[in-house]
């Protein structure tokens, strides 16, 4: 498997991850199986989300064995900081880690989106806040805006954008 380097962190990641979704409903040995079996063809991107069901009880076990050898990316739609930090603990306990390699603010595409994530008592001082408890390693977002990004891109140093290109 073909790996990249994510911007200049030093890491390098498989170009084809592995999308926690898959899992989503699946029995524990199957869980297990694709896991394992994504592994063993060298994905080591791991990405997972709370709206994807079921998906994080599915993985966690199922990447636990693994887990210091993959890049485990989570995200989140909270748009403020008490409930991205309930989430952020919930998705970590739900996962088995201690950490999230990445941490991202998920579907961000309006003004209302970035001003409530940026303002007092928003999404990215959680985020700062669990990058300094090394919670997590790396902060970023995804979009459905250019308007958006180029907003967030402005007000704050991330470490990558998630951004759809057709």
């Amino acid at each position: 498997m073909d790996k990249r380097p994510y911007g200049n962190t030093g890491e390098m990641l498989s170009i084809i991850g592995f999308g926690g979704i898959v899992v989503k409903d699946a029995d524990p040995d199957e869980s297990s199986r694709l896991v394992s079996e994504a592994i063993d063809r060298g994905i080591n991107y791991f990405d997972v989300a709370p709206r994807y069901g079921n998906a994080q009880e599915k993985l966690g076990p199922a990447l636990e064995s693994y887990r210091n050898d993959v890049f485990l990316a989570c995200k989140t739609r909270e748009r403020d900081a008490v409930n991205a930090e309930r989430e952020l603990h919930d998705s970590l306990k739900k996962l088995r880690t201690d950490h999230f390699d990445l941490y991202q603010m998920h579907g961000m595409t309006t003004d209302a989106d970035v001003d409530e994530v940026l303002g007092p008592g928003g999404a990215l001082e959680t985020f700062v806040k669990a990058r300094e408890q090394g919670l997590v390693r790396f902060l970023g977002f995804s979009a459905h805006s250019v308007e958006a990004a180029s907003r967030l891109l402005e007000a704050f140093e991330f470490n990558s954008v998630l951004f759809p290109l057709n």
